[in-house]
């Protein structure tokens, strides 16, 4: 089975990355770009066969070590 993690910054958290990259967009001409935001995506491989205990178990990494849930928040998909 296998799980993709977002994660992102939560809203107002200050992003200088998204910044550099909406400055670095507009530079190139691309003005339509309002905001730009950045992120992670993990993928994960799990030898799991049961879809909500493969979510908790990926739920509790994500609260233990791939996520700073202070300032971020994440997304799990389970892509089975």
């Amino acid at each position: 089975m296998k799980a993709r993690v977002t994660i992102t910054l939560k809203p107002g958290v200050l992003d200088p990355q998204g910044k550099a990259i909406e400055g670095a967009l507009a530079d190139l001409g691309f003005a339509d770009v309002a905001s730009a935001r950045q992120g992670k995506v993990i993928d994960l491989e799990l030898s799991a066969t049961d879809e909500a205990a493969a979510r908790a178990e990926v739920g509790q990494m994500c609260e233990a070590l791939l996520a700073n849930t202070v300032v971020e928040r994440y997304d799990i998909a389970i892509l089975a």
